[in-house]
């Protein structure tokens, strides 16, 4: 019963820096995109990692192209407090990731601070078990050790991959 309102449908923005996407952030994405009604994929520009692989153009285009089948799904990103940015979006909450208890400890703070700066929840969903080793910085350890990652990481990010490698000078 809507009391006479009309249902407001709930945005929620899940951040990242994405330095690649792997298809475990596909599948947080996806799953996320059945929960809420739209789902801001933001690229976060991280001060913390002062030198990704891949530039902010490079990282949204990867993204775009990896979940364009899904039509509530949008991909920006943005410099500054993730605070600030879900304000600015009005957005009801933030999405995050989780593949192993040591990410909760280290998410939970962020979350807590999050919501007495916006006053927005974060909503926590678990990692497919079969993405719970992956992240970003193992997806390029060994793919430019020349591993074979094209189970780890959607099709257009294996190609962007492919394509930087043969861009760098042979090592001796």
């Amino acid at each position: 019963m809507t009391d006479g309102l009309i249902p407001r449908t709930v945005r929620a923005i899940y951040p990242g820096s994405f330095d690649p996407p792997t298809n475990g952030h596909c599948d947080v994405i996806e799953r996320a995109a059945k929960c809420f009604g739209e789902l801001i994929v933001a690229v976060v520009v991280n001060p913390q990692k002062r030198n990704p692989m891949f530039s902010l153009q490079e990282r949204e285009a990867m993204l775009r192209a990896s979940v364009a089948h899904l039509p509530n799904v949008r991909v920006e990103h943005f410099r500054g407090l993730l605070a600030d940015y879900v304000k600015a979006e009005h957005a009801d909450v933030i999405v995050k990731g989780l593949r192993v208890v040591s990410d909760f400890e280290s998410e939970m703070s962020t979350a807590l601070m999050n919501r007495s700066l916006s006053d927005v929840d974060t909503f926590f969903l678990m990692s497919d078990q079969r993405y719970s080793f992956v992240s970003s910085s193992i997806v390029k350890e060994v793919f430019f050790l020349g591993g074979d990652v094209a189970v780890l990481v959607p099709e257009p990010v294996l190609r962007v991959m492919a394509a930087k490698r043969s861009s760098l000078p042979a090592r001796s």
